[in-house]
């Protein structure tokens, strides 16, 4: 009997703990509510961002030049041996432009670091 009065006297003394008696005063809501509006209605009037990322473009850029610097050691150099190795020279170059870039991608934010945001003036978000 003592051992069921001692819980009860427990369990009494955890219910009055776990009873929430603060509540917030209807002002501090209304001023977070307010504050809220005001936040939300700046970022309406923020002109509308595109995103274009240029991840691929130092890829395309060293693949151009070096096929182009390939086909002009080629028809630039009579021996034909020699002409063949520095063109395969250019193209392995070229290759490893693309795998850098690809290895690039995925170790690191290229995506995002190598982008142009571009706003649109008078469009409503």
């Amino acid at each position: 009997m003592r051992d069921d009065c001692i819980n009860m006297e427990i369990e009494e003394m955890i219910r009055a703990s776990v009873k929430i008696v603060d509540v917030p005063a209807p002002e501090l809501n209304e001023s977070l509510k307010a504050a809220l509006h005001l936040q939300e209605a700046a970022l309406r009037k923020r002109p509308v961002t595109y995103a274009l990322s240029l991840w691929y473009l130092p890829m395309l850029l060293n693949l151009a030049t070096f096929s182009l610097l390939a086909v002009l050691v080629v028809t630039v150099i009579e021996n034909v041996y020699l002409a063949y190795f520095a063109a395969g020279i250019c193209f392995y170059i070229a290759v490893a432009g693309i795998l850098i870039t690809m290895i690039g991608v995925k170790r690191t934010n290229i995506k995002k670091d190598i982008t142009i945001r571009i706003e649109k003036r008078g469009v409503l978000a």
